[in-house]
Parts: C-alpha cells; sequence; structure tokens
C-alpha cells in the first residue's frame, strides 16, 4: 500500500492517497489499480471525511471520465462515492498531482487555499424550489432585478450532450481530445493538454466577464444577451469564464469543454444553449525559443509600444512564433476533423481577451465558413493569474458548429432529439468512423403571424424569443421580423413577427399550433406591456 499527502497547510484539506493492487484471475489483465482519495480537514480526524473517489485503471474505455455512482457510510456519516476510469495505457502518468487535476488544483502562488473546481453529474440539475429562488446542483440563488432565467433553459442544466457516448457533439469532442492526447506529449511521453468537460455551467459575472478583461460598459454584459441568475451569478456565456481559475490552479495547456448559453434569434443555426471548446496553452521563455538558434538571447517581454501585430509589453519576435504555433495546432486539428485537402484562411478580428485576435475560415462544399476564433492572450490576464513568466494563446471553437459541417446536421435542435432515427445513425465503432447524416422525414412547417405595437421602453427583442421559446419549445423552428412600421402621426412603433412550426418526429395540426400561438399572443401582451394588432 503507498500513502502519500499534499505538503500540509493547516487552511488546506488534507488528501490522503491509497493505492491497493488486487487479483482477478478472470480479468484479461491480471492487476487492478483502486486508487482512493479521501479527503479529510486534519489528518487525525477521519470522521470528516466528506467524499471518498476510486480511480480503477482499465483497459476498455479510449478516455477518462468521471461518473456519480452511489453513496457509502462512514460510521453513522454517509459519504459520497464517485469512480473515476481511467485506461490502463495512461496509468505510467498517473501520479499523485495528476490524480488531484481532477479534484482539487494548487494555485501557482503558495499560502493560498487549495482550489477545488466543481465537478458536476448528468441528469436534471434544477429541482423545484421557491418562487424567490433558483436551485441548481443542490445551491440557491435568490432572484433580483436581473434574473432573466427561463423554466425552459433551466431545463437544459445539466444534460452534458458532450458526454453521453455517441452523441454527434461526444464523437467531435473525443476526435479532437484524441488529437491533443496522441500529438501533443510532454518530455515523459505523458498527454500536455488535461482536458475539463465536466465544470458547472454556473459562473459569477466575475470569471464570465471581469477576468477576461471585459470592461463594464461593455455591450457583450447585457441582459439582453445573457442568462442571469441574479446580480452576481449567470450561466456562463463561453467556456473563456473558467481560464482565469484554470491558470491559476497551475495548468499552462488544457482544453475546456461545456454547454454555454446566450439569448439569441431563433433559427436552424441558433439555439439558446450551445457546446464549446476552449484552448489555452502557456509558454516559458525556455519552451518557446527552445529550437530557435541563439534563443537563449531572446526574450519574451519588453516595455514597448501596442501595435495591430502584437501588445506593448510583448516582442515581436515572441509573437510571431507563438503566432505560428498556434495557427499550425488549428490548422493540424481541423486537417484530422476534416480530411487533407482542406482549404484555411485566417481573417484579423476582435476579442477583448486576446491580441493580436484571429478567425479561421475553411472552405467547405464550395463556401468560405467560419469555424474558431483564437489570438495571443492578453498579458494583463495571464498576470493576473499568477504567470507572470509565461506567454500564452487561447483558442475556441463550436461544436455544434463544427458538427452540423461535418455530418451534414441540417437543425441545431436536432442535437437535442430523442428521436432513435438520429441517435442510432452516430452508434459508430470507432469515434474516427465516417458518418454522413440521413435526414428524417422533413414534416411540413406551419407559420402563422403576429404583431403588436411596442412600448417606447423596455422592449427587448430577446425577451420575445425567450417567451416564444418558453411556450412553444422546440416546435418553433425560426422566428422572423417581416414588418417594423412606425405611424406617421402618433410615431408608435409596431413590429410584425413570422413564426415558423415544425416538429422535428411528427406533423403538427393546426389547432395545436393554434393552441400555442394563442398562448404566445396573450402571455406577450400580458408581460411585455405590448399592444396587439391580431
Amino acid at each position: 500500500m503507498l500513502l502519500a499527502t499534499c505538503q500540509p497547510n493547516l487552511d488546506i484539506v488534507h488528501v490522503l492517497l491509497h493505492l491497493y493492487i488486487d487479483c482477478f484471475g478472470t480479468c484479461q489483465c491480471p492487476f487492478t489499480f483502486h486508487t482512493i482519495l479521501r479527503t479529510v480537514h486534519n489528518t487525525s480526524k477521519f470522521c470528516a471525511l466528506d467524499k471518498v473517489w476510486v480511480i480503477n485503471i482499465w483497459q476498455e474505455e479510449p478516455g477518462p471520465c468521471q461518473e456519480r455512482i452511489s453513496a457509502i457510510k462512514t460510521g453513522t456519516k454517509k459519504v459520497g462515492l464517485t469512480i473515476m476510469k481511467i485506461p490502463c495505457k495512461f496509468f505510467s502518468y498517473l501520479q499523485f498531482q495528476k490524480a488531484l487535476q481532477s479534484l482539487q488544483l494548487q494555485p501557482r502562488d503558495a499560502g493560498r487555499n487549495m482550489k477545488q473546481l466543481k465537478n458536476i453529474t448528468s441528469g436534471p440539475a434544477a429541482s423545484a424550489t421557491p418562487s424567490d429562488s433558483i436551485e441548481l446542483f443542490g445551491k440557491f440563488y435568490s432572484r433580483d432585478d436581473y434574473t432573466n432565467v427561463t423554466p425552459k433553459i433551466l431545463s437544459k442544466v445539466g444534460k452534458n450532450l458532450q458526454n453521453q457516448r455517441n452523441h454527434p457533439l461526444w464523437l467531435i469532442k473525443e476526435r479532437i481530445k484524441d488529437h491533443f492526447y496522441t500529438h501533443y506529449l510532454s518530455r515523459n511521453r505523458n498527454p500536455l493538454f488535461s482536458v475539463y468537460d465536466n465544470l458547472s455551467p454556473v459562473v459569477t459575472t466575475e470569471q464570465n466577464f471581469d477576468s477576461l478583461l471585459i470592461p463594464p460598459a461593455h455591450a457583450s454584459r447585457r441582459k439582453g444577451d445573457n442568462f442571469y441568475l441574479n446580480q452576481t451569478n449567470m450561466l456562463r456565456a463561453h467556456t473563456s469564464a473558467h481560464q482565469h481559475d484554470l491558470i491559476r490552479a497551475g495548468l499552462n495547456a488544457f482544453l475546456v469543454v461545456g454547454d454555454v448559453y446566450r439569448r439569441d434569434e431563433i433559427d436552424s443555426s441558433h439555439y439558446p444553449v450551445f457546446h464549446q471548446m476552449e484552448g489555452v496553452r502557456l509558454f516559458s521563455r525556455h519552451e518557446l525559443f527552445a529550437n530557435v538558434q541563439n534563443g537563449e538571447e531572446l526574450c519574451i517581454f519588453e516595455k514597448g509600444c501596442r501595435t495591430p501585430y502584437k501588445q506593448e509589453i510583448h516582442t515581436l519576435e515572441a509573437v510571431k512564433l507563438l503566432e505560428f504555433a498556434l495557427k499550425q495546432t488549428l490548422k493540424k486539428v481541423m486537417t484530422h476533423l476534416f480530411g487533407k485537402g482542406l482549404e484555411i484562411r485566417w481573417v484579423d478580428c476582435y476579442f477583448p481577451f486576446t491580441h493580436p485576435s484571429f478567425e479561421m475560415e475553411i472552405k467547405f462544399q464550395g463556401e468560405w465558413m467560419e469555424v474558431l476564433g483564437c489570438g495571443i492572450m492578453e498579458q494583463q490576464l495571464v498576470n493576473s493569474a499568477g504567470a507572470q513568466d509565461r506567454i500564452g494563446y487561447a483558442f475556441g471553437l463550436g461544436l455544434e458548429r463544427l458538427a452540423m459541417i461535418l455530418y451534414g446536421i441540417p437543425d441545431i435542435r436536432l442535437f437535442w432529439s430523442e428521436d432513435e432515427r438520429f441517435s442510432k445513425q452516430f452508434q459508430v465503432t470507432h469515434i474516427d468512423q465516417k458518418v454522413t447524416f440521413q435526414p428524417l422525414s422533413k414534416y411540413p412547417p406551419l407559420i402563422n403571424d403576429i404583431s403588436f405595437w411596442i412600448p417606447k421602453e423596455g422592449y427587448e427583442e430577446h425577451d420575445f424569443y425567450d417567451l416564444v421559446r418558453n411556450i412553444g419549445g422546440d416546435l418553433v423552428e425560426k422566428v422572423s421580423l417581416i414588418d417594423h412600421f412606425t405611424h406617421p402621426k402618433t410615431g408608435k412603433v409596431s413590429h410584425c413577427y413570422r413564426i415558423t412550426y415544425r416538429h422535428m418526429e411528427r406533423t403538427l395540426t393546426q389547432e395545436e399550433v393554434r393552441t400555442v400561438h394563442r398562448a404566445i399572443e396573450k402571455v406577450t401582451m400580458e408581460t411585455m406591456g405590448v399592444e396587439g394588432r391580431f
């Protein structure tokens, strides 16, 4: 038995690591390694045990994953039990700190408390709560004037499509993860990038905005664009919300995958919940210039001026090397997904947290399509996370966008479908197996218009979209503003919207659509201060 502990600190939760070896005569591999991580508040009081983590080394699954399975009792106390399955080929690098990465991460700056990243389990996250609060993952959030999250959106939290085996989003995630695990290795041949695909989507506004240097008055903070639980907590609008915490925890290369939430228009390519993959890599001076002749004479930092090509604190040679590494990395990812011969071009753009910044476009079926954004991380962001001696790049891509292009999926609502005719098409024997989506029967649409006079103040178009989505659900295929009229005498403004209803799995009747449409008309008048013209 191997016993290991982290460095004692009265303010830090102690972790004990026990390694057991069991023999199974009927197993192809004669040894199964069980690692129990016991979290206790001090080494002498095991009664403070509150969670047991079992790490099972096995041969069957192609990547690390976590699954909450049960609870056990220690004395009279019930203790949570989580099993983490890791393939035996990775066991060579399963050192103590590697095991801790999935549970608790040591901050870069000594003396601070250990930070524990919130992992979530699959299944519904929200439950019935008093009207003045919202419950997510066992925590209550008091409603206030900022609260705008709807029951329809809350019902999606915790679904974790990216972790549902053989879901098209899971396939995309696994293919990209496999590429990074295979092609980016450390000196001792271990995967350089760690992957976090189960972090809680509930974040603070500081994580979502302030940590990324987004100004207080920036348009991206608007209630009309985000889902707020209250003024200080929200559903993340991007996976970048975890950058600061992961860098602060000591990670230099990682991928974050998860669901993100944005209030948006309603059509076949937009949905208020979608999935992103975030990538970050930091370089020290030695790592960046290791393969450069006379690299020991070069520097990452200088006191200069900001230009369109670099930040004021970075040397031009450091930025150009990092930009080349970033673009080569992403080009290889896209080639891995779409195959050789893929045409790629780069477009300069702007993001608050990177400079310079770029968007990648690929030519697919004769058209240029934007697939991701990336850039050199703002050094102020890196410094604030405790990595002042490093320079880094970051990128973000949308899994639905890639899956729709790669598999030919025509409607973003299909990713939430429980129709077996959809899911069975992605039951592949290998993640790289070619899949071409065969469309389900195209059921006819039913179209209804709604028009109303909008109030002089307080009308927000995304509020109307949320209302339609909340009542009509996924029956609504598209909402389009087809007429905008200003009365020449009164100055009153009228909007007319066309709502397209189409079920993904059956034919709708005019009667059931009429019932939904009338409910939309009624609630719109009651809650949005509009005057109906229907």
